[in-house]
Parts: C-alpha cells; sequence; structure tokens
C-alpha cells in the first residue's frame, strides 16, 4: 500500500478531514494517507494530535519526517496560500508527486518559484480547484466560445479559484487585461482574452451556486451547472497524478490563473479601468 503524507498549516479543516476516505475507497485501499505534520493547531477546532487520532493517522514532528516516510505529498493549507511556499519547500525538493492545494499561491511571483523549485528537482507537481473536474465543464463543447459569464459563492480571495479554474479550462490562458466591475459586496471581475473574447465571473453572495453561461460564435447560450460528483472526479484524477507522476493541469493555467487573483484584488482598487495582465 502506497502512503501519503499531509502537510498542512494546521490538520483540523474541511479538506484534510475528507481526502483520507475518499482517497481510500477511489484507490480501491491501495493508497492511504499515513502521515501528517501541521504547522500548528486549529484555533477553534481539534489540535494535530486529537485530529490524528481521529483519523488513524500518524503524527510526525516535522515536515522533512513526513517527506521522508511518504509516497506521494500534499500540501494542503487551502485557505491559507500564503503558507504553501514554506509548507512546500522539502517536499518540492523531494522527486515525490507532490498536490499543492487550491488556492495554489497568493502571487504570480510565489507561483513561478514553486513550480522552478519543483522543476529543478524533478518532482512532480500540480494543483487544481476540484470544480475543473464536474462533468458538466470536462464535456462542454469549446470550439467557438466567445463569451463565458460565471457566478459562484464565497469570498473573491479564497473562491474565486473555483470560477477560475473551469474558465481557463474553457477558453485557455491568453487573456490580456483584466477590469474590476463589481461591488465590495457583490466583487466581479471582466477578463478580456485574445480576439475579443470576454469573461466574467461574479460573487453574488451565500447560497449561490457555482454556474456559468456560454456563448458561441453563432450566438448560441448554453448553461453549466455542475450536478456531478467533483469532488470524487478529482480524487480520482490525484491518484492517478500519484501512480504516473503526469498532472493533467499544465503549470501555464495555474500560474494564470493565481495572476488573475492577484491583478483582480489590484483591480478593485481601480473599478472599471483596465489593467494590463502580464
Amino acid at each position: 500500500m502506497k502512503k501519503i503524507g499531509f502537510i498542512d498549516y494546521y490538520l483540523d479543516e474541511w479538506h484534510a478531514n475528507n481526502y483520507p476516505t475518499w482517497i481510500r475507497d477511489a484507490s480501491g485501499g491501495s493508497m492511504e494517507v499515513a502521515y501528517a505534520y501541521g504547522m500548528k493547531d486549529a484555533e477553534n477546532g481539534l489540535s494535530n494530535a486529537a485530529w490524528c487520532e481521529r483519523h488513524g493517522v500518524t503524527l510526525l514532528p516535522t515536515i522533512e519526517a513526513v517527506v521522508e516516510q511518504s509516497d506521494y505529498l500534499i500540501v494542503l493549507s487551502p485557505d491559507h496560500p500564503e503558507q504553501h511556499e514554506a509548507l512546500a519547500e522539502l517536499p518540492l525538493a523531494s522527486g515525490k508527486p507532490t498536490y499543492v492545494d487550491k488556492t495554489f499561491a497568493p502571487d504570480r511571483a510565489t507561483a513561478l518559484r514553486l513550480f522552478e523549485r519543483a522543476a529543478q528537482h524533478r518532482t512532480p507537481l500540480y494543483s487544481s480547484s476540484a470544480l475543473r473536474f464536474a462533468t458538466e465543464y470536462v464535456e462542454a463543447e469549446r470550439e467557438g466560445i466567445r463569451v463565458v459569464s460565471s457566478w459562484g459563492p464565497g469570498a473573491f480571495d479564497n473562491y474565486s479559484i473555483h470560477q477560475l479554474e473551469p474558465i481557463a479550462s474553457l477558453m485557455g490562458t491568453d487573456a490580456k487585461r483584466i477590469m474590476f466591475i463589481g461591488t465590495e459586496t457583490v466583487p466581479a471581475i471582466l477578463l478580456e482574452f485574445s480576439g475579443g473574447r470576454q469573461a466574467t465571473i461574479q460573487h453574488p453572495g451565500p447560497g449561490c451556486p457555482f454556474i456559468l453561461s456560454v456563448n458561441d460564435a453563432s450566438g448560441k447560450c448554453s448553461i453549466l451547472q455542475p450536478q456531478s460528483n467533483f469532488f470524487q472526479l478529482f480524487i480520482r484524477d490525484l491518484i492517478a497524478f500519484f501512480e504516473s507522476g503526469r498532472a493533467t493541469v499544465r503549470a501555464e493555467e495555474t500560474v494564470a490563473i493565481i495572476t488573475w487573483i492577484e491583478y483582480g484584488r489590484m483591480a478593485a482598487q481601480r473599478p472599471y479601468q483596465w489593467i494590463e495582465l502580464p
């Protein structure tokens, strides 16, 4: 059985609580989360020791120990991407397949450094929002897309990734400029791609489902709303990545998405003004 190591800011969080069972079930028992490290205890939850006891995982005192004893590595801290560079330093030098949870990095410069370190040490690396793997998005027709309009819940900082991942998979990464077109309570951004193609994302508030409309060159509109179990589809992709060492999401896409998030925050300080993207 292959052993997976968790490396987290603190272990009692939603992804860490669910991934062990999903991975064990989806792999048919050929993989298990066996080791874990947390930089600190959750402030309003289980301590790292209590979390490990609940999940039947061995708590190790250092990231180095997790890296040494694991076959595959998952760097978590999904809501604290500013911790990813420190948490991933040793994993990315290990040569062992490593998944870094969404949101991959706090900014473009950090994202580039993470991929450069992985490449330097020949460490297979990828990151993605699980939404990318929704059947409704994967099977969508990509030819001739002109406009994508997306809605979703959550705050821009940690939930825009779930809207931007599908947009990147549908439209590519050649966005030229970005504009903030929302409000403080309902953030929204507009991306302009090559050839005048456009995409918008908006966060209307709690209870808003993930949903997007796709308009093609003929004027046809398709509504895509994920009903498939995209988390299970993502876990299957993660297992395939560990087995093969080949990522299905290109580094260029991940860097582009992180760039859009970073520049979206910048655009929010200058509403209704275009900002050129690098």
